[in-house]
This record gives C-alpha cells, sequence and structure tokens, in this order.
C-alpha cells in the first residue's frame, strides 16, 4: 500500500511539472504580452578583468537587445509594442552546472534537471520573470575562445559565455539574443561541425539582389 502511495505521488510531481512546463513553453510563445527576461552576471574566470566588467554594468547595457526584438516584430507584424523586457539582476557568485562530456540522451536529461534546480535555486530576482539568462564573463586576454552557449525551451534558460570586454559588448548581445530566442523555440540555422549558415534558412538574404533585378527585367 505505502509503495502504491509513492508511486502515486511520484506520478502526481511529474504531472505537475510537465503541466507547467507546457504552461510556460505557450506563455512565453503567445507573444500577447511582454517576455520578461532577466539577466544574471557572473565571474566566469575569477579574474579582475571579469569582475571589473561586471561591476559596471547597467540595465541600459541592455537597450539594444530590447530595440533589436522591437525591430523584428514589427518586421512580423507583431502586435505588441515592446515585445522582450530586458532586467539585470547583478552578480551571481554560484556557477551554473557544465554540461555533459558524455552526450548520451541519459546524462543530457539528467543534467537539464540540474540545471533547472540550480536556476531555480539562484533566482533572486524579486519580480516576475519568464526567462532567465546566465551570462559567464571571461578576460579575453586569458580566455581568447570560451565554450558554446545554450539556451533550453524546458525551463526557459539560457547559459551565454561572454567576454569581458566592452568593444565585444554587441557581439555577446547578440549571443544573448540568440540563446534567448532558442529558450522560446527557435533552432539554429547553421551547422555545427563547420559554424557555416545553412542555405537557405540560415541566410538573411539567401536570394542575391541581382537575381532579384534579373526577374523584374
Amino acid at each position: 500500500m505505502f509503495k502504491k502511495i509513492r508511486v502515486l505521488i511520484l506520478l502526481y510531481i511529474l504531472l505537475m511539472v510537465a503541466v507547467a512546463g507546457w504552461l510556460a513553453k505557450a506563455r512565453s510563445t503567445d507573444w500577447d504580452k511582454s517576455l520578461n527576461v532577466t539577466v544574471y552576471a557572473i565571474n566566469g574566470d575569477g579574474s579582475d578583468v571579469s569582475q571589473k566588467y561586471i561591476d559596471e554594468i547597467q540595465k541600459s547595457d541592455f537597450n539594444d537587445i530590447e530595440e533589436f526584438f522591437e525591430k523584428e516584430g514589427k518586421t512580423y507584424k507583431l502586435n505588441l509594442k515592446k515585445p522582450v523586457d530586458v532586467s539585470f539582476a547583478g552578480e551571481l557568485k554560484s556557477k551554473p552546472p557544465m554540461p555533459p562530456r558524455n552526450a548520451s540522451p541519459l546524462s543530457i536529461i539528467f543534467w537539464s534537471l540540474k540545471l533547472r534546480y540550480w536556476a531555480w535555486q539562484n533566482d533572486n530576482y524579486p519580480y516576475p520573470e519568464d526567462v532567465q539568462i546566465f551570462v559567464l564573463y571571461f578576460d579575453p586576454a586569458k580566455t581568447p575562445t570560451v565554450a558554446h552557449s545554450l539556451g533550453l525551451q524546458k525551463g526557459l534558460i539560457g547559459v551565454v559565455n561572454a567576454f569581458a570586454n566592452k568593444k565585444m559588448k554587441k557581439e555577446n548581445h547578440v549571443i544573448i539574443a540568440h540563446e534567448l530566442l532558442h529558450t522560446v523555440g527557435a533552432i539554429d540555422k547553421y551547422d555545427p561541425s563547420t559554424n557555416q549558415p545553412l542555405y537557405p534558412t540560415g541566410y538573411a538574404d539567401p536570394v542575391p539582389r541581382q537575381h532579384h533585378v534579373d526577374q523584374l527585367a
């Protein structure tokens, strides 16, 4: 009898998790209200350079991400003035669990659950949020290349590896926007083995302009 009760409790918890995930996914892709995105900064390498960069971050630094989504929203005739509202939660001392080197389905599932639990534990932002983006900053002089960033639709979590350099802020924000789009269901449009864009979906303008002119002539 006790075993049956434990099984029922477990099934109930799994059901609640599934329903919560489905509701979060539906809410994040309805685009009937602004998507609340919270950015957390993490000193990825423990360097003074990264710390100084983090200490100087302001909420307004992320305005260009909001402007990008506003522009794209108009392009796709989205009936929403501000599709994305980015907030800055400040620095976080804890680091997210690293993705598994052994990319077996079971290890990926286990890591995903660990990441979602870690994100829940470190949610110190007092206001409602839909998406959490954790940005780990690295001193480019010490770490010229960083690991791939990622965005999970299940849990609406992004982990971004970025450079602690003001000259690279725009590049960092492109990656943040990229992973943010992953959290709401967008897929990559490039070949992971070469990092080159796939044709034609990975091209901003897959048909050359001259070809348009030739067709009209």
